[in-house]
């Protein structure tokens, strides 16, 4: 079997609040709280679970980047403007609500409200495919 993540956990000040919001946004499964621990899941695939946990106290920003096919990616871009969620063509640039162009593909990037920075494509540009 390979090596596979199988659950990342994510402090955040409203762990419920924030596991809701990116569930909704990413049309997933989500619950208030989980089978274990003080944790509100949100089940990202069959394989991956994003934990949040509450956290009164400082803690790092997290970068995580989900990679979707493009009708898919369309949806969640959708979602995200009825909610009037902010989001961004550029990594570090401002909320200009625009899709960036990428790699032969798209991609957006959105802040959460505990700062963490969730990013949004359609053609990695981690794990480009080699030239034969």
């Amino acid at each position: 079997m390979p090596i596979c993540l199988d659950h990342l956990t994510i402090p955040s000040r409203n762990r419920v609040a924030s596991a809701k919001l990116l569930a909704e946004l990413l049309d997933v499964p989500w619950a208030e709280q989980g089978a274990v621990g003080a944790y509100s899941p949100v089940y990202i695939n069959a394989g991956l679970t994003l934990d949040f946990a509450q956290s009164d106290g400082p803690f790092a920003k997290q970068h995580c980047c989900f990679r979707v096919e493009q009708g898919e990616f369309d949806a969640i871009v959708r979602r995200m403007t009825i909610a009037g969620v902010p989001f961004r063509s550029v990594s570090g640039g401002p909320d200009d609500c625009k899709v960036g162009l990428a790699y032969g593909g798209h991609r957006i990037y959105w802040s959460e409200p505990d700062g963490h920075v969730w990013e949004l494509l359609t053609v990695s540009y981690k794990r480009q495919p080699s030239e034969s």
